[in-house]
């Protein structure tokens, strides 16, 4: 078979896997009702009280309800955002975004990191002037507004933790709010040392502390959105890690190339690349395994994979495979 009757017989074979792999596949990742119910319920719940605990921290006095106000804001954010992202998901791709709009969960985590990094610089701002110049602290209504505020979390946290707690935005909406947790420990004991001490020092220094666990969420999501937009791999799918398991694993793989593993958004990942099959491979059969590697072992959502039509005179296009397979061709 000449390369040109081989590129004509790979175009065809080609059209009619790509049909039926496009009617198949999905991009858009299955969200539950419940789980956008139980985003929303908990925003509004959050939101409303981390209303209630900056006039708390303004009326008593106290930085470190203010802080722990700060963190609640991030649960807010990151609970807006996983409702945004679900509710996004739902629209269909169309001409212009062809992945619809996935990415917006990125736009908005990096607008949410800055913003973060904002809330730690007024706080820590702040507790510095209290340090100088120390302020009169109510402890008592400090100690009502903080319990409330960890009996909030706590209900939040287990109406979280109903059902299903798989989904990567439910995981990472409890994550958010256990940290508060903390945040509202903290004020909590702020108020009893104020109380039984009158040693005020105590608010500023735990809103240090409560900063600090802002700091370490906000650079978290800034390194991850980051990582994203600059189109970077998920940490399991290496290029170099790719390129060695389908030269190891897959019969039939002479050499792979022009590798490109990249996210369009959280838990999303894309790949192109060439595969150079050697002599007398099935050239379908050695395509559709690679793409199945990269699906199951590396979590591709979309896999491309070309062929380096270099030394293939003779391969075999081979019987139709059960399952659909994209075959592309280089010049």
């Amino acid at each position: 078979m000449t390369q040109s009757q081989q590129h004509d017989h790979s175009t065809h074979a080609g059209h009619d896997h790509d049909h039926d792999h496009d009617h198949n596949h999905s991009h858009v990742p299955t969200v539950t009702g419940e789980n956008e119910r139980k985003i929303l319920i908990s925003f509004f719940i959050i939101f409303g009280f981390m209303l209630v605990e900056v006039a708390g921290g303004i009326i008593s006095g106290s930085l470190a309800l203010l802080a722990d106000a700060g963190h609640m804001l991030t649960d807010a954010l990151a609970l807006g955002l996983a409702y945004v992202a679900f509710r996004l998901g739902r629209r269909a791709a169309d001409g212009r975004r062809s992945f619809g709009y996935a990415r917006f969960e990125v736009i908005a985590g990096l607008v949410n990191a800055l913003t973060l990094f904002g809330v730690v610089g007024f706080i820590l701002y702040e507790a510095i002037e209290r340090f100088r110049e120390p302020q009169p602290v109510l402890a008592g209504s400090m100690f009502v507004v903080a319990v409330i505020g960890m009996v909030v979390n706590l209900f939040v946290l287990w109406f979280l933790t109903r059902g299903d707690t798989e989904h990567v935005n439910i995981k990472g909406a409890v994550l958010h709010v256990m940290g508060d947790l903390l945040g509202s420990v903290g004020a909590i004991t702020a108020a009893i040392v104020i109380w039984y001490t009158g040693w005020t020092p105590i608010d500023p220094i735990l809103s240090v502390f409560v900063s600090l666990l802002i700091l370490r969420s906000a650079w978290g999501l800034l390194k991850n959105t980051l990582h994203i937009l600059l189109e970077g791999a998920p940490r399991d799918a290496d290029a170099q890690v790719v390129i060695q398991r389908l030269k190891a694993e897959i019969p039939g793989v002479e050499d792979v190339s022009h590798v490109h593993v990249w996210q369009i958004t959280s838990g999303r990942a894309l790949a192109t690349l060439k595969i150079r099959p050697a002599a007398g491979a099935d050239l379908r059969a050695v395509i559709t395994r690679a793409e199945q590697m990269l699906q199951s072992v590396f979590k591709i959502e979309h896999p491309t994979v070309g062929i380096d039509w270099t030394g293939t005179e003779a391969c075999s296009l081979g019987q139709p495979a059960p399952q659909s397979g994209h075959v592309g061709h280089s010049h």
